[in-house]
């Protein structure tokens, strides 16, 4: 069942954005989408459906997935970046997070194919992917499931949901008993970052506090379209860039290069004094890292 808008509000961002907000039906699933377009070359007065036309035509368009921790509304840092260098930006809340509304006695779907769901009511042929952490594991499903609609694919600070019992039991190993237990700014944010930077750290907090739908609405779980495995992420011949931060207690370098390493081209990148978090805590560094390698693709 392809998604239809059951409402769309406009509203002006900045001095150079437009955007919606919009919330669509997939299946059993109300997903809220922003969607931002940057308003330079669009005409004054342009309604929805003019600025939705023109972001259907745009080839630089990008989709960004969130974490746990996270809902659409985390990506604060890059929206005015990427939109000032001419791309289209999507970021929703996955099922069960932000304002999603499922039911509870639904059709479960992955995650997978909710996002392609979204594409396709957007008529986006193919599109730029970045997943971190938890929405890292949608991205590396999709990837697999559906590369012949992607432009590019960024991995992020993410263990990928990967299935091989050696890979599990390494990733185990690197936790002590209660860590899953610890505060969460603790887990995802660096100790660099906060202590440098309380600020960050509590709005980062803020965001995390309202990540999940309430329970009642956020469906069933959802499985994976794919038994994610090192073998099979090496079917993956898409262009792809491998992002880790060197103090993430999830998904470090050392974890990340082996799963950069079985995809064929993959760039690594490893960023200095972050955590689990490399878009809030060094936005800078990983805008420009994305903005590099998609410019090229």
């Amino acid at each position: 069942m392809l998604p239809r808008y059951t409402s769309l509000n406009e509203k002006r961002l900045n001095s150079h954005l437009r955007g919606h907000c919009c919330d669509s039906d997939i299946g059993w699933f109300r997903v809220r989408a922003i969607i931002l377009i940057s308003f330079r070359g669009i005409r004054r007065g342009s309604g929805s459906e003019d600025l939705l036309q023109g972001f259907r035509r745009s080839r630089r368009c990008g989709c960004f997935i969130h974490a746990y921790t996270g809902d659409a509304d985390v990506w604060e840092h890059q929206i005015p970046v990427f939109t000032r260098a001419g791309y289209r930006f999507i970021a929703y809340d996955r099922r069960g997070y932000g304002r999603t509304v499922a039911d509870a006695n639904g059709l479960s779907s992955t995650g997978a194919d909710d996002l392609l769901a979204l594409v396709d009511h957007l008529k986006i042929e193919k599109f730029h992917l970045v997943g971190t952490a938890g929405g890292g594991f949608v991205a590396i499903d999709f990837a697999i499931s559906y590369p012949q609609r992607l432009r590019s694919f960024t991995l992020l600070c993410s263990t990928g949901g990967i299935q091989d019992p050696d890979y599990v039991e390494a990733s185990r190993r690197m936790r002590p008993d209660g860590f899953e237990k610890m505060p969460n700014s603790f887990l995802e944010l660096s100790p660099s970052y906060r202590f440098a930077n309380p600020e960050g750290v509590a709005r980062w907090s803020e965001f995390e506090a309202k990540n999940r739908a309430p329970e009642g609405v956020r469906g069933p779980a959802q499985p994976y379209k794919n038994p994610v495995t090192l073998e099979l992420i090496e079917g993956i011949r898409i262009p792809t860039l491998v992002i880790a931060g060197d103090a993430d207690l999830y998904a470090p370098p050392a974890l990340m290069r082996r799963i950069a390493d079985r995809i064929k081209g993959a760039q690594l990148i490893a960023v200095p004094e972050v955590g689990h978090s490399v878009w809030w805590e060094a936005p800078d560094k990983f805008n420009r890292a994305v903005l590099t390698f998609i410019a090229k693709r």
